[in-house]
């Protein structure tokens, strides 16, 4: 079975394929011109056995990785130091002919270093501004809480808005453009908690974990040959990846799959362990995170089982808890999985007939 035809079969409770003519979540879809999603599923299959000679044993991560991409998304990778986070952010930009940047985030690095700074150009007599790292279609923040808040918030206004204001000028930013930002654990030495303003701003969080003995063996034997992202060669041209990114916003959402989708956001806002709950842009970017999803599996529509699929890494980074929740789970990162299955397992779904 092709990784397109395995992801589809996960889609479904009973591990089979749906066919279009037993989901009317189908019928009311509308024509498309461009690329069709079978071929949005071949070209991320080809990304994702890219990014899988890098990374071996973390499919997972890697089809989050590729969701976020087909959704115009950004990705936060946080786990503890040495376990590829930086790896399969350079492995996913090298599979992409496009711009790539990488910024390592320490404590003295300054919002211009980002952003880009106005210099003066003594023989025009004028200042003339200097690009900064930010302006690439793929922008790797390596540690990205280890640089002060002021430094981390000025990637908002690129991530949200894709565009720089550097000295009362707009700079616009050139698409697809995707952050993929890196942290260690906040109670890591010579951290700073990033602001709730940004962690919103990321479509999904992920984390790596420890590979697996066996997978761990096979690091050794490939690293002992060759350097592996010497054999990740671009698989997609930067209009390639805009030709895909187009196909999955037409993926269909059924009235009733958005209005699943609210319900569970709705749910996180009333829970009563939580003190902040999901925002609305948490909604919106869970239903681009899931046409994604579907587009990954040849379906040109999305199901509530995407949904559920994605909740964890999509809502749980952006949720606060309260301090009597946290007093009985002391490991905030699992309390807030926890909630965000618990409310997922009670919200009802809409039926797929």
């Amino acid at each position: 079975m092709t990784w397109e035809a395995t992801e589809a079969a996960k889609a479904m409770p009973d591990g089979t394929a749906p066919e279009p003519a037993d989901a009317p979540l189908v019928a009311d879809a509308p024509a498309t011109e461009g690329m069709s999603v079978a071929e949005v599923a071949r070209l991320a299959s080809r990304i994702a056995q890219s990014v899988e000679r890098v990374i071996a044993g973390k499919r997972e991560s890697v089809v989050t990785a590729l969701v976020t991409l087909l959704a115009e998304g950004h990705l936060l990778i946080e786990d503890v130091p040495g376990v590829g986070k930086t790896m399969l952010a350079r492995a996913l930009a090298r599979s992409i002919d496009g711009t790539v940047s990488r910024i390592q985030f320490t404590p003295d690095l300054l919002p211009s270093d980002v952003t880009g700074v106005s210099v003066f150009d003594q023989v025009e007599r004028r200042f003339e501004f200097k690009p900064g790292p930010v302006f690439a279609n793929v922008v790797i923040g390596d540690e990205i809480n280890r640089a002060s808040p002021k430094t981390q918030s000025a990637l908002l206004e690129s991530m949200e808005e894709r565009q720089v204001s550097v000295d009362g000028q707009t700079y616009e930013l050139a698409g697809p453009f995707i952050v993929v930002a890196t942290q260690n654990p906040v109670e890591m030495e010579g951290t700073y908690a990033l602001p709730e303003a940004q962690r919103d701003r990321f479509m999904a969080r992920i984390e790596m974990g420890y590979p697996s003995p066996a997978n761990e063996v096979e690091m050794l034997d490939r690293r002992d040959l060759v350097e592996p992202l010497g054999a990740v060669a671009p698989v997609v041209t930067v209009e390639v990846l805009r030709q895909m990114i187009d196909a999955t916003r037409a993926v269909f959402v059924a009235p009733g799959v958005k209005e699943y989708a609210v319900a569970i956001t709705t749910a996180t806002r009333e829970h009563h362990d939580l003190r902040l709950g999901a925002s609305p842009r948490a909604t919106l970017q869970l239903v681009r995170a899931a046409k994604a999803r579907a587009a990954l599996a040849s379906r040109s529509y999305v199901l509530p089982d995407d949904l559920v699929a994605l909740a964890v890494p999509v809502l749980s980074h952006r949720l606060i808890p309260t301090s009597r929740a946290l007093g009985r789970q002391r490991d905030g990162a699992r309390l807030l999985e926890e909630i965000v299955r618990s409310i997922v397992a009670t919200v009802p779904a809409p039926a797929v007939k």
